[in-house]
């Protein structure tokens, strides 16, 4: 058995791993890589394998970065079979249709510059909307949590609830060759507990080797009603210097979250049940009619509410923005409203329009509530960044910047350690999708078999 490592190598997005056992190759997620645009552009380079000779795709989740290179593997000749539960399937075409527009968009603008500068040329983009489209015809049907998959003679794949986002797995995949039974487990994004949407992470397998994340291996978060207080504190804070409080969010559970952390406030009496919300990100509203097609992923608190006929994302105030001229014209109101736009980490989409009309106001509110990788404006702006770039202006950051990573989707340190410590008879554990600092203090954590933190396109002989 042989794995080699083509994405999330020390870095946090863009997960790709590769196993070859039993006469088959065996693709673990195929993520973009997240960033500046000098990491974004290494979305272009050579997978570091033959895109033809892959023959089934295990999906942990619809995450960007775990699935966003689906189309341009599809575009380069896989012809396989890509597996995932059924939510992740309901929710990776929902993401991949976004992200096709986004480049094909991206693409045009290159386009425009490219024409005014006289440029003889300018990049296509990575994949269209006909790509994503052909992805999903790859997916087979949709699994269910402990459920088996024969991917091969010798071969199978079992899917763990990972209480991530919605429909995320990981995954214990097993060979066994010439009479020797091999075992890896991936984790893929691993959830923490105490979230009232999902259940927590289901107790892993035993494994010989366990390919695990560490987003947050040196780090740990504030407990979840700590942080939904102090959420609803910076709302009213920023609600009495009389602006706007603006959440950049990711579409697939963060959102939802939010709206389930406002109704609490309002129930609890301390946001007004006037407050007018904003939810200005049409995949974010998509996402939230898939979530309620998926009542299998539900946690005990949320499954209680839809038994009793409750929509657990309702606020009395609540829009859903979805075309354009909707989005532009929520800039006109100067304070009292709750805007959540995506994306999470300002890399694109709504919210940028929205942080420039806000974030250089004292009285509004910036409030993060999710990882910020190295490269992007969230990062910039949560490090302390005194003038931004939006749109090609130098915008001077004045508002209140409050980061909460209680509502994280991620484990922290002592969850990430205590998942993997659960996993027995370990003989190697590979550290992936971290920042190669978090990584390493992680690393030091573990006591049991071996540690490695490969680097991209390395390979092993398990």
């Amino acid at each position: 058995m042989k794995l080699s490592f083509h994405g999330a190598a020390q870095t946090v997005t863009g997960s790709c791993h590769l196993v070859e056992a039993c006469g088959r190759r065996i693709l673990i997620d195929c993520g973009l890589l997240q960033g500046s645009r000098e990491i974004e552009r290494d979305n272009a380079e050579p997978f570091g394998f033959d895109p033809k000779s892959i023959d089934t795709v295990l999906l942990t989740h619809a995450h960007l970065d775990h699935c966003g290179r689906l189309p341009l593997l599809v575009k380069q000749g896989f012809r396989g079979t890509i597996v995932a539960t059924g939510a992740t399937r309901d929710l990776v075409r929902l993401v991949l249709l976004d992200s096709a527009h986004l480049q094909e968009e991206e693409a045009r603008r290159r386009s425009r510059h490219a024409r005014r500068d006289k440029h003889p040329r300018a990049d296509a983009p990575l994949y269209s909307l006909i790509d994503a489209l052909d992805a999903m015809d790859r997916f087979g049907p949709g699994v269910s949590y402990g459920e088996t998959v024969t991917l091969g003679d010798g071969l199978r794949a079992t899917f763990h609830d990972a209480g991530h986002i919605l429909g995320s797995a990981s995954i214990l995949l097993e060979a066994r060759e010439s009479g020797t039974a091999r075992t890896i487990l991936f984790s893929g994004d691993i959830g923490g507990p105490g979230h009232p949407l999902l259940g927590t992470a289901s107790p892993p397998p035993a494994a010989d080797a366990v390919v695990m994340e560490t987003t947050y291996g040196d780090r740990q978060h504030r407990p979840y009603g700590e942080s939904v207080d102090e959420f609803h504190a910076a709302i009213q804070d920023t609600f009495a210097r009389g602006g706007n409080v603006i959440v950049p969010t990711f579409a697939l559970e963060r959102a939802q979250e939010i709206l389930y952390a406002i109704r609490a406030g309002i129930a609890a009496g301390k946001l007004q049940p006037s407050v007018q919300v904003f939810l200005d990100s049409p995949m974010a509203i998509s996402a939230t009619d898939i979530f309620k097609r998926h009542p299998e992923c539900y946690g005990p608190e949320l499954a209680a509410l839809f038994r009793q006929g409750e929509d657990p994302f309702h606020v009395p105030g609540l829009h859903f923005v979805r075309d354009t001229s909707e989005s532009i014209a929520i800039n006109k109101i100067v304070g009292g409203a709750i805007i959540i736009a995506g994306s999470g980490m300002c890399t694109g989409g709504r919210v940028r329009h929205h942080l420039r009309h806000n974030i250089w106001r004292s009285d509004a509110g910036i409030v993060f509530v999710g990882f910020a990788a190295q490269g992007t404006l969230a990062r910039r702006i949560i490090d302390g960044a005194n003038v931004v770039d939006l749109f090609g202006e130098d915008i001077p950051v004045r508002a209140k910047i409050h980061t909460i990573n209680g509502f994280s989707a991620h484990a922290d340190r002592q969850e990430l350690l205590a998942w993997r410590r659960s996993v027995s008879g370990v003989r190697t554990t590979f550290l992936v999708h971290g920042e190669a600092d978090a990584m390493a203090k992680f690393a030091a954590l573990l006591t049991e078999g071996r540690v490695e933190m490969p680097v991209l396109h390395q390979k092993f002989s398990l």
